[in-house]
């Protein structure tokens, strides 16, 4: 039986994009669902392109941010399924089947988690390392997540109801980690079905990776300080990046004294320093290879490596700094 799915994507400036994301949800094999698009104030012509749908808008008189969006967008809706996504990302045709077909086996106590497709919309060397990565991180533990991502979230809507929605007065991200972890305490199942996808539009440069991982880290750390979850594997935030910054700042630190004293000994550390780190994320270099080749792999792996942890670092002790000042 089909349920009455409820797509409900927040917009803040998504004029880029919106359009496309729309034209997948309208462009879906599946028939029984409505789309509710909560517009967070643009000052685009965002809504002028939503207003062109067969979708209820939802103008907010305030810009309030994506959790309110969320909120009001599923007060709004009909169904008995809600499906969060973002305005930057396209379902597949078969999105919502998969969402039926998943929460009909798995049961309204549960929450399921889709991620993105393996390659974006936008095939740029950032873009798919970005897209590769949070596929990896969110699918490898798919029967006990740390928490599911909004940008494909599947609840129903009585739980939705229940739990008070996402938090309002939160930071301006990670929202559905926080929004996760109650559900998790309040006894629901979090699950992640990696058949449930969609594409995301990137469209990344050098400078809007070292941005994301900047400030994604920051919010993330904030958020894990306060609720001592620094060290737990979490999506993105995984074992592997860790061990990756963790290796990344003890060679530059190895590097420096080397510097300082000379001795050999320092430097022959370094070879298996980085054979340990390359042990360590294995399972992630070899989805580098298996979807792109060899000098995709190789490239990414050494960006992975050898820049990425920089702004993850940079963004660690920046939430590090604001926990110790909050003090």
């Amino acid at each position: 039986m089909e349920k009455r799915i409820s797509v409900v994507i927040p917009n803040y400036n998504k004029s880029g994009t919106i359009g496309k994301c729309l034209d997948a949800v309208f462009s879906s094999e599946y028939k029984n669902f409505e789309v509710v698009v909560v517009d967070d104030c643009s000052d685009d012509n965002s809504v002028d392109i939503i207003r062109q749908y067969p979708c209820k808008l939802i103008c907010l008189e305030k810009r309030s941010g994506t959790s309110v969006a969320r909120n009001r967008g599923t007060a709004g809706s009909t169904g008995e399924v809600v499906f969060f996504t973002d305005s930057d990302c396209l379902l597949q045709k078969d999105t919502l089947s998969l969402i039926n077909i998943a929460i009909s086996r798995a049961g309204h106590d549960s929450v399921i988690g889709g991620t993105y497709t393996k390659l974006p919309y936008d095939v740029n060397f950032f873009s798919i390392f970005q897209s590769l990565f949070i596929h990896y991180s969110e699918t490898k533990n798919p029967g006990n997540p740390d928490y599911i991502a909004a940008h494909a979230m599947v609840i129903s809507a009585e739980v939705f109801k229940k739990s008070g929605g996402f938090p309002e007065d939160f930071m301006p991200i990670i929202e559905d980690v926080e929004f996760s972890h109650r559900l998790r305490i309040s006894g629901y199942r979090l699950i992640m079905n990696p058949d449930i996808q969609v594409q995301h539009v990137f469209d990344f440069s050098l400078i809007k990776s070292l941005k994301n991982a900047f400030r994604k880290t920051k919010y993330w750390c904030m958020y894990s300080l306060k609720n001592r979850g620094l060290f737990t594997d979490s999506g993105t935030a995984s074992t592997e990046l860790k061990t990756n910054v963790a290796s990344f700042s003890l060679t530059l630190f190895l590097i420096l004294l080397w510097a300082a004293t000379h001795s050999p000994l320092i430097m022959y550390s370094l070879p298996v320093l980085f054979s340990v780190n390359i042990f360590v994320s294995r399972h992630l270099m070899k989805v580098f290879y298996e979807s792109q080749g060899i000098g995709f792999a190789g490239l990414a792996s050494a960006y992975y490596m050898l820049v990425y942890p920089l702004p993850v670092g940079l963004g660690t002790i920046s939430a590090v700094f604001h926990f110790l000042l909050r003090k």
